[in-house]
């Protein structure tokens, strides 16, 4: 009875041990009103999620260390991040309709493991996804490339506009598809003096300035850029197309575009629900 007892010990030690070894994955709550931050150790290589009715959106020509994940109604779903050091992340995601938390400062011991050799039994689990990933993404981005030609190709009327000093920023109405959407801008500079583009930013806005408790302002990153300009030469104009992750507005909010200039003053503001 000994002799068969000394095994079953051991046998037990070992799953115990083997059940410290996994630690259960992490939650992360997102719904299609706010934008949860995600901010990593290091920049993002890659990122995917297991299900469309999750959005995780980041600098795909500029790598960045963080990310922005909004979510629809549906079934949970999982997020798996891979750091530009080799380091892979990997949650759970829930829809959730209240945000106890918004913004997530991600440790590197958070790692499940790094894909050039130290790999966790974790990382096991889900390292399909991230050898479908680069297919994935190579066939997403010319799908993206295809629709965006096409909206150049047709026109349609830019129905928010707002100028400074000579240069003139004007705007389509969004339009989705799928999980995304795609906004046509086009920039027109009548001075006589070259415009360099800083920056083309879109927020998601709650609240007025008049009440700064309530007042937020929400960056939304474009996941894909196609033909935006450096510079919009004098007397030209451009066109080109962004998209954004899908997203609705509340009630109370309402879009604001910032167009800045490289090394100059003329920065333009344009509000819109």
């Amino acid at each position: 009875m000994k002799k068969m007892l000394y095994p079953f010990i051991f046998l037990c030690s070992i799953c115990s041990v083997s059940a410290q070894a996994i630690k259960p994955l992490d939650t992360i709550y997102a719904n299609e009103h706010k934008a949860v931050a995600l901010f990593f150790p290091s920049t993002i290589k890659h990122g995917i999620t297991g299900s469309t009715n999750f959005v995780f959106s980041f600098n795909r020509v500029k790598q960045q260390r963080f990310g922005l994940l909004q979510a629809y109604p549906g079934a949970e779903s999982n997020l798996l991040v891979l750091g530009s050091d080799g380091q892979v992340f990997s949650y759970i995601l829930r829809y959730g309709k209240k945000l106890s938390q918004l913004n997530y400062f991600i440790p590197k011991e958070e790692s499940i493991g790094n894909e050039t050799g130290q790999t966790s039994l974790r990382f096991q689990e889900n390292k399909t996804f991230t050898a479908l990933d680069s297919k994935a993404e190579n066939s997403e981005a010319i799908a993206l490339e295809k629709l965006c030609r096409q909206l150049l190709k047709t026109p349609r009327p830019f129905n928010q506009i707002k100028q400074n000093k000579g240069v003139v920023l004007k705007m389509t109405n969004s339009m989705y598809h799928g999980d995304q959407v795609f906004v046509v801008f086009e920039i027109q500079n009548k001075s006589q003096i070259d415009y360099e583009i800083n920056a083309l930013d879109l927020y998601r806005v709650n609240g007025t300035k008049k009440r700064k408790s309530s007042y937020q302002e929400v960056p939304l990153k474009s996941v894909y850029q196609f033909k935006r300009p450096s510079q919009v030469s004098s007397g030209s104009k451009v066109q080109f197309v962004q998209v954004y992750p899908k997203f609705t507005l509340g009630k109370n909010e309402r879009l604001k575009i910032t167009l800045g200039e490289l090394n100059g003053g003329r920065n333009l503001n344009l509000k819109l629900r």
